[in-house]
């Protein structure tokens, strides 16, 4: 591996986690302020990193550009987006769109509450475990017979799962399946608040409202959902309900 590629890579992930002086890039890296200055520099005059104001290090605007256009590629987020806009309009909570990537949920999209006080997790990955979304993710996976937790057991079939302060992040959560094809799980869509605002009784009351927005992401991804929709509320109807609905209509006029 080139020396210089790795250490250029190993500064933008210290960075993704805050701005940095150039004794503190030094640092992470383990070399001489000279050393650090040379890639912060060429860093800089890509666009992957900038230099504020107070001589501190943070990342650029192209690696912003970048990581959008590479979530753009998990086509679910584009079919997601207007019902986790609309979810939110509803209900007011923090909306967010996960997938499991490389053992780790991996958020793709995010729709901000009143409460959001912390930076957005578009991008961001967390564990599975402890976490009402890969609890979630982890569900939809194959069973793993007899073996398999009871908790991951109950998730799935109740079809919902909620954590309340249990990772790092003091946030109540509730999270369902967003299905695809045959059923199986691609995504899980959730609603969160801090765990200081927001009790964990009280976004349980908005399940139904997150198992509406759930399946009707699944319909639109053209899934195959277990019939939790409510089109009252979401406005999703699979068209062969519709069409069965219309055929006992019409026998109804006719007789």
């Amino acid at each position: 591996m080139s020396q210089s590629v790795d250490r250029a890579l190993t500064l933008l992930g210290s960075l993704g986690d805050g701005p940095l002086s150039l004794e503190q890039a030094a640092s992470s890296l383990g070399v001489h302020k000279s050393t650090a200055l040379r890639l912060l520099r060429t860093l800089e005059e890509h666009g992957f990193v900038r230099r504020q104001p107070d001589r501190r290090y943070r990342v650029g605007g192209r690696v912003l550009s970048l990581a959008d256009r590479a979530l753009e590629d998990f086509d679910v987020r584009q079919v997601a987006a207007p019902y986790l806009a609309a979810l939110n309009a509803r209900c007011g909570y923090t909306v967010q769109l996960a997938v499991l990537h490389d053992g780790e949920v991996l958020y793709l999209d995010e729709v901000a509450g009143p409460w959001a006080a912390r930076p957005s997790r578009i991008g961001r990955r967390a564990p599975v475990t402890g976490t009402a979304v890969g609890r979630v993710l982890l569900a939809g996976l194959p069973a793993d017979g007899p073996c398999e937790e009871t908790e991951l057991a109950a998730v799935r079939l109740r079809g919902w799962a909620a954590e309340s302060s249990e990772h790092r992040e003091p946030v109540t959560c509730v999270a369902a399946p967003v299905a695809g094809s045959g059923g199986r799980t691609v995504a899980a869509c959730a609603l969160s608040a801090p765990a200081s605002q927001v009790r964990p009784a009280e976004l349980a009351r908005m399940v139904p409202e997150l198992l509406c927005t759930a399946e009707a992401i699944s319909l639109a991804y053209g899934g195959s959902p277990t019939p939790r929709w409510c089109e009252n509320r979401c406005g999703a109807r699979p068209a062969g309900r519709a069409s069965r609905t219309s055929g006992r209509a019409s026998a109804v006029r006719r007789r």
